[in-house]
């Protein structure tokens, strides 16, 4: 359609100027004297149309000839430009394949042709196309790249010094991200070479964006867990679940194992308190936590009193009936409460009577309620749950010491074989 259009518009032009130009009878007279040329007025109008038409070609042409060798420059650093993204390119193929020497090797290369063509664009004006912030930020990739098959090959002193030139060239504003990303490369290397305390200050070089994504919040964490930083450690391990970096059950696992080695890592009571009030709200309904922090605490020496107080708030998901805990974690907060029966109130022992009308059948329970009948001198119900634990227990020192307790009422009644036979069945054991 438009092609006709064309067309019809070249033949409308034809009509108007054949309409024109055959009834003008107009004469241009030139007079160079002692001469007088007489030529029609058409004519004059070709000839000034031919001569515009010969002096634009010859204008073009001659711009053409003048301007090779700017051509030629432009195409040469084309040249240059192609083969050192090509370097770069076939030097990331080769160090994802795993070899890790042409990676080397090709990301030299790519840095060599990048300082011949950033020559050649400070001294022509026909490489304005050329961005100093690319070249700037290609220049810093290849020496990640670089670094980044030294550390595989273990050359950490060829690693250092292209990570330094990579640094130190990454001072232009569009290579910032990029500059962050050596950093944490150079952070994970340093993990890799179990330099906890090196990732850390890298990592605090991070702007304060940078630092709370979570690729850095993953190696800080790693880097602290290294460190022994167990406070650090679960601060950032907090903070990666918040950002969903982990599933629920993979997070609470985490942060329930760093809380453990928190409270484990103290020395003495005040130390324990201090550990257990650093914990939040949900840390600390934890059960595995509660009852860890008691046991930490009786084994401190510390009071008593306050390590139940911690207890009886997962007392009851543990020993109701249809609890979905273990018995490891049940065994271990029965061990918590024997330690402490010497100064147990009535209150506590209501609550063990209940745990055993619950769980009737459960030897552990059945433990527990005899030893307390046993530290209150209930002598008969102590020896009848006693008895009926020992035949079921399952840990060796809950049965050990289930036997012993019934040597010790054997013998106050005066029933001396009765009492060998609870010792020897405790030494077996």
């Amino acid at each position: 359609m438009r092609s006709a259009l064309w067309l019809l518009a070249l033949f409308g032009i034809a009509v108007a100027a054949a309409l024109v130009a055959g009834n003008n009878q107009a004469v241009v007279t030139l007079f160079w004297p002692p001469h007088r040329v007489d030529i029609s007025f058409n004519l004059l109008i070709l000839l000034l149309a031919g001569l515009f038409t010969l002096l634009y070609v010859a204008l073009r042409a001659a711009s053409a000839v003048f301007s090779l060798p700017a051509e030629a420059r432009r195409w040469r650093a084309q040249q240059k430009e192609r083969a050192m993204y090509a370097a770069f390119m076939d030097a990331l193929s080769h160090l994802m394949a795993g070899r890790f020497i042409r990676a080397a090797k090709l990301a030299q290369n790519a840095l060599t042709q990048e300082k011949s063509l950033s020559q050649l664009a400070e001294t022509s004006t026909e490489m304005g196309a050329y961005s100093a912030g690319r070249a700037t930020q290609l220049r810093l990739l290849a020496h990640l790249l670089a670094a980044e098959s030294a550390q595989a090959l273990q050359n950490k002193t060829v690693r250092d010094e292209q990570l330094q030139m990579a640094l130190e060239t990454s001072n232009h504003r569009s290579a910032q991200e990029t500059r962050e990303g050596v950093q944490l490369r150079a952070a994970r290397w340093a993990l890799e070479d179990r330099d906890p305390a090196g990732a850390l200050e890298l990592l605090g070089q991070l702007p304060q964006g940078a630092a709370r994504r979570t690729l850095a919040l993953r190696i800080k964490l790693k880097a602290t867990r290294q460190a022994r930083q167990t406070s650090q450690a679960l601060e950032t391990a907090r903070l990666l679940a918040k950002h969903r970096a982990f599933s629920a059950p993979a997070a609470q696992s985490l942060i329930r194992g760093l809380a453990l080695e928190l409270l484990g890592a103290a020395h003495d009571p005040a130390q324990l308190q201090t550990a257990w009030q650093s914990l939040d709200a949900n840390e600390r309904a934890m059960p595995e936590l509660v009852v860890h922090a008691a046991s930490r605490l009786m084994a401190l020496h510390g009071d008593v009193d306050l390590a139940r107080s911690w207890l009886m708030g997962v007392w009851e998901p543990i020993m109701q009936s249809r609890s979905e805990i273990g018995d490891n974690l049940r065994i271990k907060l029965i061990h918590v409460i024997e330690s402490g029966l010497e100064s147990i109130d009535a209150s506590w022992l209501a609550r063990i009577e209940a745990a055993h009308q619950q769980r009737p059948r459960d030897a552990n329970v059945q433990y527990l309620a005899g030893m307390a009948c046993l530290k209150r001198q209930l002598w008969g119900k102590a020896q009848q749950l006693l008895s009926q634990a020992a035949l079921s227990l399952q840990d060796a020192t809950l049965h050990r010491n289930a036997w012993r307790a019934l040597a010790l009422l054997a013998e106050q009644r005066g029933d001396d074989a009765a009492a060998a036979q609870a010792y020897k069945r405790a030494a077996e054991l």
